[in-house]
């Protein structure tokens, strides 16, 4: 599939916030049929909507494919704006609402939501608080946020220096947070295979800022109290991680962004119908890793889901 033929992009008018206006960014797939089952696509930090593969597995396995570029991301990034800024995760949730609306118009028969790393927080807030929650059917996560990869003191501080910080400061910020080997590791131009615009996920990446540090970690200590998700989940994470320096093996082959121990841990929690998937030589994006990685990972997920479909079916017979 290709990005600019296969897809439809609609700018949602969202309400004015305090940087004044605000779009997001609705995509779907000129394929899909309606009428059946679909999934909502929720992308990470320094991130956006670019992964069309990802559209034509769910295509193929008769899953119609909508995905968001959330307010001050990728498409819906707008003039005057700071990049991927947020001041409470719950800002999401607006066009989360309206995807999820639209979704409904199309008739989806059990809507999924897909949510990679940020976007698999998002998700988790959204099943937690969301208006339409109750219309989602099952949350797929993809290497999802659930803690700061760093040591136990810097941990233990930043909650409290970012929650000062940015309130006395709200657009202070910290240089980029994800290594520079990570996007490096999937540039066509450097050593990887796909190809992504470096204005909307820049290799530098973009500031954190300190509210948006803060909005994040007030996430995580709601995300870990655990056992609140009331529809099946299922948590997908590489076997191991690492914090290579530079550009090497681990890079393609580990997480070199989150500490999978961390997603383990957490995830285990999130619900009473928790699934984890690990997939041995997986990066960061599990669907962004090697060929016959991701293969193995799109085919474990899809059994899931069929799984799934066929108890939703059984249930509602």
């Amino acid at each position: 599939m290709n990005l600019e033929n296969d897809f439809d992009y609609t700018q949602l008018t969202l309400d004015d916030d305090y940087e004044g206006r605000v779009t997001a960014c609705f995509i779907s797939a000129k394929a899909n049929v309606g009428s059946r089952a679909a999934v909502l696509y929720l992308h990470g930090f320094v991130d956006y909507f670019f992964q069309a593969h990802l559209a034509e597995q769910f295509l193929h396995n008769n899953i119609d494919f909508y995905a968001l570029d959330l307010r001050k991301y990728g498409r819906a990034l707008l003039d005057g704006q700071h990049p991927n800024y947020c001041r409470d995760v719950s800002e999401y949730f607006e066009e989360i609402d309206l995807a999820v609306s639209r979704l409904e118009q199309g008739a989806a028969t059990s809507i999924y939501l897909l949510g990679h790393s940020t976007g698999g927080l998002i998700a988790n807030l959204y099943l937690l608080d969301g208006a339409y929650r109750q219309k989602i059917k099952g949350l797929i996560l993809n290497s999802p946020f659930f803690k700061f990869n760093l040591p136990v003191h810097l941990r233990l501080i930043l909650p409290l220096l970012s929650r000062v910080l940015g309130a006395a400061f709200p657009y202070s910020n910290t240089p980029g947070v994800l290594p520079p080997v990570y996007p490096q590791s999937l540039h066509k131009d450097y050593y990887g295979e796909w190809d992504f615009n470096l204005e909307w996920k820049p290799i530098a990446g973009f500031p954190a800022y300190f509210c948006w540090l803060s909005a994040i970690s007030k996430a995580h200590k709601k995300i870990r109290k655990g056992k609140d998700i009331e529809v099946p989940v299922l948590v997908i994470h590489s076997a191991k991680s690492s914090l290579p320096e530079e550009y090497g093996t681990y890079a393609t082959n580990t997480d070199i962004v989150l500490n999978v121990e961390d997603i383990k841990s957490i995830g285990t929690a999130l619900g009473p119908n928790t699934t984890l998937m690990e997939v041995n030589g997986a990066m960061h994006d599990i669907f962004l890793s090697a060929p016959v990685v991701r293969k193995r990972a799109f085919a474990q997920m899809f059994a899931w889901i069929a799984s799934l479909e066929l108890n939703n079916r059984e249930t509602s017979a």
